[in-house]
């Protein structure tokens, strides 16, 4: 199914379920008094549900299981479920781990956003989702198959409108592969293309294949280029099937990526076990952040019951090396995947009104969504703040922004007027 299609399967009842984003209710009501507290009490459960996928960025839930971090909280209980695919993630999501489903997970950071306001939820009714933390930075990329080697895509692509018509040209229609529909994988292919002068709606078909699966569906030459986390863009050149274009920190230095995501009415009715699922999380992003523990971390995330790839697969780009499959080969520390250094565990709120900005652009929400309230209703950036208090980490930045952001081809955001954002892109498909 093309996102396109997806899209329009979508629209059904969103403005009456962004409506009921804002009725769920105040941090007060959900947790009772004092949610920040200095030290959490005795968890009302020792036992939760957890979702991941098969990616490196998984590695906080990993670690906080393999380490013993969760045990160390009393979470003695927590159950890592591996997901096939995001619409998986989604459908356990909604199903509540009392159900059979999932209580939390690792998850894109759009989706607690779609599917509190019951955009990709199967009943399209809201399922309130609260994000925690972020889990990383950076670590993700966007690659292309051999055929297009000669036109060597990076991230600023003058050649890209051009093959782009040569492949349509010959009636089998560009592809490009993602991960979910409004997830971030969808918008860092959607945001490449449109500033290199390709219309995805137009000129593409944004076809949705889940991460294990990219580099089998390249093989098969089911599409052209695909966006994805690791370690499948490494799999993919080592086993010499295409090439790295760009890495997704050369489009957004630094940018968010996967979050750590509750049902909010697991939260409220677990509020001392929710801190400290929260505060092992961020103990094991500090753990994995340190290159001691990288080869650790790599052979950890390798196990077939994890990511299921080989630590040749995973090493390289923990560690900042990225092969482009092209000859080069660059050591970029900067742009690697990070999961505590530059505050990449904080759910920044200016980072969040992006991620909704964004799936208003191409449709996914309507473009009536009261951004500010449906941010500050999911992301709960004041328990992190708890949680880190409780770690002995300090509070945090001092604020819920980290500023004005800016992307490779100069577009500037600044989340205090998203309207002005949205006016300024030529490329937009709103609804």
């Amino acid at each position: 199914m093309t996102l396109f299609t997806r899209r329009q399967a979508l629209r059904t009842g969103l403005a009456a379920a962004t409506g009921a984003v804002v009725q769920f209710g105040s941090l007060a009501t959900l947790l009772g008094a004092g949610p920040a507290q200095a030290a959490p009490g005795k968890p009302e459960t020792t036992s939760v549900e957890l979702g991941f996928i098969a990616l490196t960025d998984a590695a906080p839930l990993i670690i906080a299981k393999e380490k013993g971090f969760f045990v160390k909280q009393g979470m003695t209980g927590v159950d890592l479920k591996k997901q096939t695919s995001w619409a998986v993630t989604r459908d356990n999501l909604e199903l509540g781990g009392a159900r059979g489903g999932i209580d939390g997970a690792h998850i894109l950071s759009p989706m607690p956003y779609l599917l509190t306001t019951g955009a990709i939820s199967k009943s399209r009714q809201p399922v309130p989702m609260f994000i925690l933390a972020r889990l990383n930075l950076n670590g993700q990329a966007i690659s292309a198959s051999n055929e297009f080697l000669k036109d060597k895509f990076s991230v600023t692509a003058p050649g890209l409108a051009k093959a782009v018509d040569r492949k349509n040209a010959t009636g089998d229609k560009f592809k490009a592969a993602v991960t979910f529909p409004g997830g971030t994988h969808d918008l860092w292919m959607r945001y490449w293309l449109s500033a290199n002068g390709v219309d995805p709606n137009k000129k593409a078909d944004l076809v949705v294949i889940p991460p294990p699966q990219m580099v089998a569906n390249m093989q098969s030459g089911t599409m052209d280029i695909f966006c994805v986390g690791e370690p499948w863009n490494e799999r993919l050149v080592n086993k010499k099937l295409g090439y790295t274009a760009l890495v997704t920190g050369q489009l957004w230095k630094n940018h968010p990526e996967k979050a750590f995501a509750m049902r909010a009415d697991w939260v409220k009715k677990n509020p001392n076990a929710t801190l400290r699922l929260l505060m092992a999380v961020q103990q094991a992003q500090k753990w994995a952040d340190n290159p001691a523990n990288t080869n650790e971390l790599a052979k950890i995330l390798s196990e077939d019951k994890y990511v299921k790839a080989s630590v040749d697969d995973l090493l390289p780009r923990l560690q900042g090396t990225i092969d482009f499959g092209t000859g080069k080969v660059a050591n970029l520390p900067a742009l690697k995947m990070k999961f505590w250094a530059d505050n990449a565990s904080f759910p920044y709120k200016s980072h969040d009104t992006w991620f909704v900005t964004e799936d208003i652009r191409w449709g996914y929400l309507p473009k009536g969504t009261n951004i500010k309230s449906l941010v500050n209703q999911v992301n709960r950036s004041d328990l992190w703040r708890a949680a880190a208090k409780a770690n002995g980490y300090g509070a945090g930045p001092a604020g819920d922004t980290r500023g004005l952001e800016v992307f490779f081809d100069g577009t500037k955001f600044d989340s205090n007027n998203p309207q002005a954002y949205l006016n300024g892109l030529k490329i937009k498909a709103l609804k």
